[in-house]
């Protein structure tokens, strides 16, 4: 993996770390130093351009504006400008980003359709802002062993059940397999892909449907029960929707996974739960599974 790369992967496992003292009014969180680095490290070696320079400048700004924000209109100008900017970025629709491909066209086996995994600097940039500013990250306090509990359970009953869909349909046979590409698949899918998709989708789509503005407390009453299953179910949707290139059975397969990553993370309000459930399921799929899926 290269360098830049590696840098954003190391920005994202510090984002759980405290800000460091500067000085009395300063005080600047590690995750922001390693990932500027990153940047500067990408730019140079040619994975970013200057629009995709300014392009992540400005997401770090909207993100910190939807922090900060103490009037409505504002955080919501502000958060609607995130959103458009993250899905921009998410879909890879911004220019002056090149990302690498690491693995090309690889069949891991021999019905399988074939797989093509990118480095994504744009995506894993929207997964790191997001989780260190706008997510609800475990903190000191927390009941470490119950939620290990739930996250354990969740993965297992979400397991289950989507792969369990997969296989009744057809979708997926029982194949394990350890190839090559293993350890450099699972580090890319967890720190590029599961968390920018769960941070992304529970910041900026379940938490606001569920009525939940960042930095905020959960709501409570009947009726954000209400709204919070409507989330869950809205959230669950447009997350299989998101995966429409894979056809109607991957779009049936990754709603079935939306539903339980959202109600993981409305059950325990943190980030780290659908995250983790989010890898199992996948480092599940891939290997003891066909990944992606068989050929049709």
């Amino acid at each position: 993996m290269p360098v830049p790369f590696v840098l954003l992967v190391l920005s994202i496992c510090a984002a759980w770390l405290p800000a460091l003292s500067v000085s009395k009014e300063l005080r600047v969180p590690p995750w922001a130093v390693v990932y500027a680095v990153a940047v500067v490290a990408a730019f140079a070696q040619g994975f970013l351009q200057v629009s995709a320079v300014v392009a992540l400048i400005v997401l770090v700004a909207l993100a910190l504006c939807v922090t900060r924000a103490t009037r409505k209109v504002t955080y919501w100008l502000a958060f609607a400008l995130l959103l458009l900017l993250c899905l921009t970025l998410a879909l890879h629709k911004m220019p002056g980003f090149n990302n690498p491909i690491v693995i090309d066209g690889v069949q891991f086996s021999p019905d399988a359709r074939p797989f093509t995994q990118y480095l994504n600097f744009d995506k894993g940039s929207v997964g790191l802002v997001l989780l260190a500013l706008l997510s609800p990250k475990l903190r000191r306090g927390d009941h470490a062993g119950r939620l290990a509990a739930e996250t354990a359970a969740g993965y297992a009953l979400t397991t289950v059940v989507v792969l369990g869909v997969a296989l009744a349909s057809g979708l997926v046979r029982f194949e394990p397999k350890l190839p090559a590409q293993t350890l450099l698949f699972l580090a890319t899918n967890l720190f590029l892909t599961c968390v920018a998709e769960e941070a992304f989708f529970r910041t900026l789509v379940q938490d606001p449907l569920r009525g939940v503005r960042a930095g905020q407390a959960e709501p409570g009453g009947v009726s954000w029960r209400a709204r919070a299953i409507i989330a869950i179910v809205v959230t669950g949707l447009l997350f299989g929707i998101a995966h429409a290139a894979g056809g109607t059975l991957m779009i049936v397969m990754a709603a079935l996974a939306g539903i339980g990553y959202a109600a993981l993370y409305a059950r325990t309000n943190r980030i780290e739960v659908p995250i983790l459930v989010h890898f199992g399921v996948n480092a599940t799929h891939f290997v003891a599974f066909t990944y992606p899926a068989l050929k049709g």
